[in-house]
């Protein structure tokens, strides 16, 4: 993969700017279409072009519907979501599930052998004590006690039945890591199958771009974690998948402390070494699960891991504010910078 850094806009270009990019495709032709609605906990945004507004409109239709299957499905805060169903009776014995979510549970656990336990959907048996709208959080107590089951080797998938057990009474998992990614990469294929080649799919910090913006990249913007209004990175992207997870989307702050969703598996707190992790590849499970892993593991760890996976690459911002770039980034993040350089010269 090759990235170009667009230094110029480094530090000073407002977030907005980065939607009207987006945006600004919508107005090339009338060929273009855009929606955006709230599902899953998020704005969900979908682009597309195409020639015939029928087939426009299809895509559409059916990127919402996915999002709704896969948030009707998988949502813990829906109680009769086979995922509600699974954290409330699987101690009990194996509940079956359909394969979607039998397959990215098994998913999960293949990103959290990956990571050495970073990545851990039972986060959950410490993370559902957390009500951060109402700025509520668990005792030290609790979360001493509650931490014990954060486990992925306490799930028991039976392939055959497509069934979810848990070895503990207790135990509860979340997909939120993983399966906004996963929504994405669906909506993708069924706009593929309807012969769509230029579109965006966003869920949230999850974006997927089918194609470019018919003979452009997408200009796609990594915010500042300390002025969200701002971005520290612009990437045109084509064909290309970007996740961000961030410590400023879910929070609140307590005698100066601040309490957000990304809990660190081994201690049951909010993870604190970094501000944000962005994450480059070619699909957006992919990119959701690892931006979630590399938040957790800190700048040392995550960009160990992300410089020995083919097809991956990563900006991480850490706790000072200091950027930390993936090998590939940061070659070409030093070739723009040269370029820069050599066109302001005075010769």
């Amino acid at each position: 993969m090759k990235y170009i850094f667009i230094s110029m806009f480094l530090n000073s270009f407002r977030i907005l700017a980065c939607f009207i990019f987006f945006a600004f495709s919508s107005q090339l032709s009338a060929e273009w279409q855009t929606e955006d609605e709230a599902i899953m906990g998020t704005t969900i945004r979908v682009e597309i072009w195409h020639a015939d507004a029928d087939v426009r409109q299809k895509g559409i239709d059916k990127v919402l519907a996915e999002m709704d299957r896969v948030n009707r499905l998988m949502s813990p805060y829906i109680e009769q979501s086979q995922l509600s169903k699974i954290n409330k009776y699987a101690h009990e014995g194996p509940i079956e599930v359909d394969q979607d979510l039998f397959e990215l549970i098994e998913k999960s656990i293949e990103f959290s052998q990956l990571t050495n336990g970073a990545f851990d959907i039972t986060y959950a048996s410490v993370g559902h004590l957390y009500n951060y709208r109402k700025e509520i959080k668990p005792t030290e107590e609790e979360v001493a006690a509650a931490k014990l089951l954060i486990d992925y080797k306490n799930l028991v998938l039976d392939k055959h039945q497509l069934s979810i057990s848990y070895l503990k009474h207790g135990v509860k998992i979340d997909l939120g890591g993983i399966a906004k990614g996963f929504a994405v990469d669906q909506s993708i294929q069924h706009l593929r199958n309807l012969g769509i080649k230029h579109a965006l799919v966003s869920a949230g910090g999850d974006t997927r771009l089918l194609g470019d913006r018919r003979g452009r990249a997408w200009l796609v913007g990594i915010r500042d974690p300390a002025n969200t209004e701002e971005v520290i990175v612009m990437l045109p992207l084509q064909d290309e998948a970007l996740s961000t997870s961030g410590d400023y989307e879910r929070f609140f702050i307590e005698d100066g402390e601040k309490y957000h969703h990304i809990i660190h598996p081994t201690t049951g707190n909010s993870a604190s070494e970094v501000r944000s992790a962005s994450i480059l590849a070619s699909d957006s499970t992919t990119t959701d699960a690892l931006s979630t892993s590399i938040f957790v593991m800190g700048p040392d760890k995550g960009l160990a891991l992300l410089n020995i996976l083919e097809g991956v690459e990563g900006v991480i911002v850490d706790k000072q504010g200091k950027l930390y770039y993936s090998q590939g980034l940061e070659k070409e993040q030093k070739k723009s910078q040269n370029s820069s350089n050599s066109n302001s010269s005075v010769k």
